[in-house]
């Protein structure tokens, strides 16, 4: 219960955020990938900004032996730049700059605008499921063993 309530709070405030911001409005987005055009920089204000929290919240993660709300931290078992990784960044990128939603934002427009990013969200679990669902986009990179 402690950490669904942990989880509740932390996505409502993230999605607070974002609305707070802007970014959860496309049009800024794309407008900040506009380089050439109409650019707009305050999403790189947002994401400067949210470095200072997060190198602060490393300090106090590097210090504690374990979450306040979990067993232990659930942290990413590589940091290899692979293919799939790669690739991924790459169709998130597109996808992000086309639509100017990514899955954060997406879900907080549909407390705003639920028509018109409905395709989006639905579009979005689509993949989501595809990719845990479809064999050959959920393969693992195969381990290099001993020789």
């Amino acid at each position: 219960m402690t950490r669904a309530l942990i989880a509740l709070l932390s996505g409502t405030l993230f999605g607070a955020g974002l609305a707070y911001s802007g970014m959860s409005d496309p049009a800024r987005v794309q407008a900040f990938l506009d380089l050439l055009g109409q650019w707009d920089p305050t999403l790189a204000f947002v994401m400067g900004g949210a470095m200072l929290p997060m190198a602060v919240a490393w300090v106090i993660r590097s210090r504690l032996s374990s979450p306040l709300a979990a067993p232990t931290f659930d942290l990413p078992g590589t940091t290899k730049l692979d293919r799939p990784l790669a690739i991924g960044a790459i169709l998130f990128g597109m996808g992000w700059g086309i639509a100017g939603l990514c899955p954060g934002p997406a879900l907080a427009d549909l407390a705003i605008a639920p028509g018109d990013v409905a395709p989006f969200v639905v579009a979005m679990f689509v993949g989501m499921a595809a990719q845990r669902f479809v064999p050959f986009l959920s393969q693992k990179p195969k381990q290099a063993g001993p020789k």
